[in-house]
C-alpha cells in the first residue's frame, strides 16, 4: 500500500534522504536505447537542473548520480537556513521558480502594498519558506521540467519518469555514509565505469576534479556538502558539514569500487578503510549495508539497527 509522503520524509527524524527517479518501463531515455538513438544530453540537463534548485532550496546536495535510466540523489533538509531568510529571501527565491501571483511581482517590483495586501502575501510566505525546505517540492521542480524538456524534443506527450520518486529517510552517520557510496559508485558497479575519475555525472567526479583544482569548485555543477575537516578548519559553525574528511571517504569509495574488479591481482587492499573501523563495521556488515539500499522498498535505513541485526542473524547461522 502506498504510503503519503509526509510519512516517509520528517526533519524531526533526519534531515537526509535518499531519493531515486527511474524512466517509465527502465527505458534509456537518458542514455543510449535499443534503437541506437542516444540521449546522453539529457544527463547534463539534469545535473543543470540540480545545481539551479539546489541554489534556490534549502536543500543541500550530499552526493548524486545520473544513469541512463534513473538517478540517485542524497539530499540533506537545510532548514535553520530557511527560518534565517528574511521575507525578501524566501520571495526572490520562489520566483526564480514561478511566476507567482500579481501580489508578489507588484512586491518584487518594489511596489507599495496596502496592509491587507502586506498580511496575504505574509500568509504566502509562510507556504513558500515551507515548500522551499521541502524534498517533495525540490523532486517535482527536477522532475516536471526534466519531462517537458524530453517531450518537446522528441514530440509527444506522456509520463517520462515511471511514477512518483522513491525515498530512504538516513537514520544515521553509518547509512548515510553506505548510502553516499552507493550512489558515487553507481557507473562502477554498472560496469559502464573502470574508476571513479571516470564515473560521469557524478558527485564523486566532481569532488575528485575540485580537489585537483585545490579547491576550486566547476560553477556548472551542483555545490556539494562539505566535508568536515575543510570547513572546521574555518570555524564556521553555519555551513552544514559532513561528519568525515573527503579523504577517509575516498579511501572508503575506493576500496569498495575495486572490490567490483576483484579478478585483478591486488585489486583489493587488504588494509581495512578507516571509515570501517571508526564506525566499527566488518566487511561483511558493510556490504550488508550497500545491498539493503537496493531494496528501494525499505523506506528508512538504520545503519546501527541494522548491523546489529545483521549481527544476530550470523551468530544464529554459525
Amino acid at each position: 500500500m502506498t504510503r503519503p509522503r509526509s510519512a516517509l520524509i520528517s526533519i524531526e527524524a533526519t534531515p537526509y534522504y535518499h531519493c531515486i527517479s527511474r524512466c517509465v518501463r527502465r527505458a534509456f531515455l537518458c542514455g543510449k536505447d535499443k534503437s541506437g538513438k542516444n540521449f546522453n544530453h539529457r544527463k547534463q540537463w539534469l545535473v543543470d537542473r540540480i545545481k539551479l534548485l539546489a541554489d534556490v532550496f534549502a536543500v543541500n546536495v550530499a552526493a548524486y548520480a545520473v544513469m541512463s535510466n534513473h538517478y540517485h540523489l542524497v539530499l540533506h533538509i537545510d532548514k535553520p537556513s530557511a527560518d534565517s531568510w528574511d521575507e525578501q529571501e524566501v520571495l526572490s527565491r520562489w520566483n526564480m521558480l514561478y511566476r507567482g501571483p500579481d501580489l508578489l511581482q507588484r512586491r518584487m517590483a518594489g511596489e507599495e502594498l496596502a496592509e491587507y495586501e502586506l498580511k496575504e502575501l505574509s500568509r504566502l510566505t509562510a507556504i513558500w519558506r515551507s515548500r522551499l525546505t521541502s524534498i517533495s517540492w525540490f523532486m517535482s521542480c527536477l522532475n516536471f521540467v526534466i519531462a517537458l524538456q524530453a517531450n518537446k524534443e522528441d514530440g509527444c506527450t506522456g509520463r517520462f519518469w515511471e511514477g512518483r520518486f522513491k525515498s530512504q529517510a538516513l537514520k544515521d552517520e553509518t547509512a548515510l555514509i553506505a548510502c553516499m557510496a552507493y550512489v558515487d559508485l553507481n557507473p562502477v558497479r554498472a560496469g559502464i565505469a573502470q574508476d571513479l575519475p571516470g564515473s560521469e555525472y557524478t558527485s564523486i567526479r566532481d569532488r575528485i576534479r575540485q580537489a585537483q583544482r585545490k579547491g576550486k569548485r566547476n560553477k556548472s555543477n551542483p555545490k556539494l556538502l562539505t566535508f568536515g575537516e575543510v570547513e572546521t578548519q574555518n570555524h564556521n559553525r553555519n555551513i552544514v558539514l559532513l561528519p568525515y574528511s573527503f579523504k577517509d571517504y575516498l579511501e572508503l569509495v575506493g576500496w569498495q569500487g575495486r572490490s567490483y574488479h576483484s579478478k585483478k591481482r591486488g585489486a583489493i587492499p587488504k588494509a581495512v578503510p578507516k571509515l570501517l573501523s571508526r564506525f566499527n563495521l566488518s566487511e561483511s556488515e558493510w556490504q550488508y549495508l550497500s545491498r539493503l539500499i537496493q531494496k528501494e522498498s525499505s523506506t528508512m535505513l538504520d545503519g546501527l539497527l541494522n548491523v546489529e541485526k545483521f549481527k544476530v542473524k550470523q551468530a544464529k547461522a554459525g
